[in-house]
């Protein structure tokens, strides 16, 4: 699954306003969108992107970004260069039950980051975004050579893969799981989250495989792998989940889990999720289009 290559870096938590971010919005939380040169430890060789460039050009074609977030520095002088991330919808690409296709951004210009893109699929219901897994297009392009040019072909790639997650996530919709398949999700989801609880003397978790099945609206209850999994990675991403842990003295504490923060752990959490779902639809029996 190559979970732990996404795992480097932290970060503040997004913008998010339900409405489409402006520029002035942007600008004021997340401000390496705008850098239009490289931080100064990069050489000449170093090609910047600007991401104000790239989500103008979206734009133009009907995407707005939504969600927004760059990662923390104590570097005095990095913030405007870090590593950020936005996701950006599409105005007429909604279906009838409140769902729409996503583009992700990812990009740096203090070389933390190469420029990312990873389609990604949005729930109304739970204000919840997902990626899609590894066998959709994510484009990665370095920051040398002709960059600019590679960013806005790899743009249209993605676009591409809308009717293919479109398809796949109305699959998930009709597969339907039972108690032990649901739990056996949520113990392999619990395993990505929590790695350490499951090794030998490892630290515990702050709650169990199965809390993770707690759904937080009535939209929730269905059974389908859908929305089992959409269950799953909401919380793990959001966190805020109440359990109980020993600790080394076998008292019993309360705990709650953490909501993900960081760039690089969210998107690799995402991806991993829906590769899961994908997995779990083919020992169902079902055969993904490619």
């Amino acid at each position: 699954m190559g979970y732990n290559r996404y795992m480097s870096g932290m970060s503040c938590g997004g913008l998010v306003t339900g409405e489409a971010l402006t520029d002035d919005q942007l600008r004021s939380a997340v401000p390496s969108i705008f850098a239009t040169e490289a931080h100064e430890s990069r050489s000449d060789r170093f090609v910047v992107v600007p991401t104000i460039d790239v989500l103008t050009g979206l734009r133009k074609e009907g995407f707005d970004p939504f969600f927004a977030q760059q990662a923390n520095t104590r570097i005095e002088g990095k913030a405007e260069f870090t590593k950020h991330m936005l996701r950006l919808r599409h105005r007429s690409i909604t279906n009838a039950e409140g769902e729409a296709f996503e583009i992700i951004l990812v990009n740096a210009n203090d070389g933390t980051s190469s420029y990312q893109m990873v389609p990604g699929f949005f729930r109304f219901v739970c204000a919840n975004g997902l990626m899609v897994g590894d066998s959709f297009n994510e484009v990665k392009v370095r920051h040398s050579g002709d960059a600019i040019h590679e960013v806005i072909e790899g743009a249209y790639t993605v676009l591409e893969d809308a009717p293919h997650v479109t398809e796949q996530v109305e699959t998930f919709k009709g597969i339907s799981l039972d108690d032990a398949e649901r739990k056996v999700f949520a113990e392999v989801v619990h395993e990505l989250r929590f790695p350490e609880a499951h090794k030998e003397d490892g630290k515990p978790a702050p709650v169990q495989a199965d809390a993770l099945l707690r759904t937080r609206r009535n939209a929730d209850r269905l059974t389908d792998l859908w929305t089992v999994g959409n269950v799953l990675q909401e919380n793990v991403i959001k966190g805020g989940l109440h359990g109980r842990v020993k600790d080394g003295n076998g008292r019993t504490r309360r705990q709650r889990t953490r909501g993900v923060k960081g760039i690089d752990q969210n998107k690799a959490l995402n991806r991993a999720v829906w590769s899961l779902t994908e997995k779990m639809a083919e020992l169902k029996g079902v055969s993904l289009a490619a």
